[in-house]
């Protein structure tokens, strides 16, 4: 982020922090529920779900989307979960998100179940494109992971999604030691040959059982390792990265692309442009944050959208230089990944 840049946004009541980093893409959970049980998230049991009055509503949710937007500089909103195709009204709020000015970019990361069904209403109301997890080509692995025998409703969900529109379909991946680590050449293969942009993502300690090791991580080095085995690849460079977390490959000349997401062994917070509303109602300024700020009861204690907007920039404010996972010290986030959102 450039002086000139951040001092713009400031001048503008953007969401700057400390630091100089300038948060213009909201990551906003919708539910911490989900239908797979994915065995480095969730226990098979699931979770103890937030209750429903805990809950902010869809007209809170576009609320505060409309200040994030018109107020605070985001220009893009990612819906994320738990599962955000579970929630009932996710079509309407994205119409109502798309109809804002000025219009944001909008996404939704889906574990690509409901994809099938809805991939049409949501191209119809608003939403630009879809990330889809997917960790496996092989059905049976896959229902080992996820306790569930799914895979092919996520395939063919992704196949929805670019028949819809939704596009580029973006797929992500997570690879583990001992369960699928000989994947990643051929997930790469099969995502090409579909025109499905493939993230492999190091596996982060956001599991709500707390089991996360270091040394069961498969990390960026060694999946490009044996990606490169296999295919030719050539660095984008960071003038094409921007604020992007993924590093970027063009395979064999382009024009396909992997991205490879390595938040503990390349972390990128330095170029960091995110801000995080959960489920609830909390505004969280990092993915491992332990701290949060409460939006939830200013907003239904009468706070006018000044107000809110000025505590959004407080929350974003403290954000820390970074997520700390190397440090010693470092103490994974109380809340796991599906209850803080992607």
């Amino acid at each position: 982020m450039s002086v000139e840049t951040t001092a713009e946004a400031a001048r503008a009541g953007g969401l700057v922090d400390s630091f100089g980093r300038v948060a213009t893409d909201l990551r906003v959970s919708l539910t911490d529920r989900c239908n797979l049980r994915c065995t480095y998230c969730m226990p098979e049991q699931g979770l103890d779900w937030l209750p429903k009055p805990e809950l902010l509503t869809d007209d809170e949710i576009v609320r505060l989307i409309t200040v994030a937007v018109t107020r605070l500089g985001v220009t893009e909103v990612r819906f994320t979960g738990g599962e955000p195709l579970m929630r009932r009204g996710l079509v309407g709020i994205i119409e109502r998100v798309a109809a804002l000015e000025p219009r944001p970019k909008q996404s939704v990361t889906t574990n690509g179940l409901g994809l099938t069904k809805l991939a049409p209403a949501l191209k119809a109301a608003g939403l630009d494109r879809v990330n889809v997890s997917l960790d496996t080509l092989d059905p049976e692995r896959f229902r080992t992971l996820t306790r569930r025998d799914r895979h092919h409703d996520v395939v063919a969900g992704m196949a929805a999604a670019a028949a819809a529109g939704l596009t580029p379909v973006k797929v992500n991946a997570v690879l583990m030691r001992g369960v699928n680590e000989d994947e990643a050449p051929a997930l790469l293969a099969w995502c090409l040959e579909r025109g499905y942009e493939l993230r492999f993502i190091e596996q982060m300690p956001l599991d709500a059982q707390h089991g996360w090791k270091r040394e069961q991580m498969v990390t960026a080095e060694e999946i490009l390792r044996d990606l490169s085995a296999a295919f030719r690849l050539t660095p984008e460079g960071d003038d094409a990265r921007g604020s992007a977390p993924a590093e970027r490959w063009l395979v064999d000349g382009g024009p396909g692309r992997v991205g490879v997401i390595g938040t503990v062994t390349r972390p990128f917070c330095g170029a960091c442009d995110r801000t995080r509303l959960t489920a609830d109602g909390q505004i969280r300024n990092c993915l491992f944050a332990r701290e949060e700020s409460d939006l939830r009861a200013a907003l239904r204690g009468g706070a006018d959208d000044a107000e809110l907007a000025d505590r959004w920039r407080a929350a974003m404010a403290t954000k820390k230089a970074g997520a700390g996972i190397d440090d010693p010290a470092f103490l994974q986030p109380a809340r796991p990944m599906s209850a803080i959102g992607g």
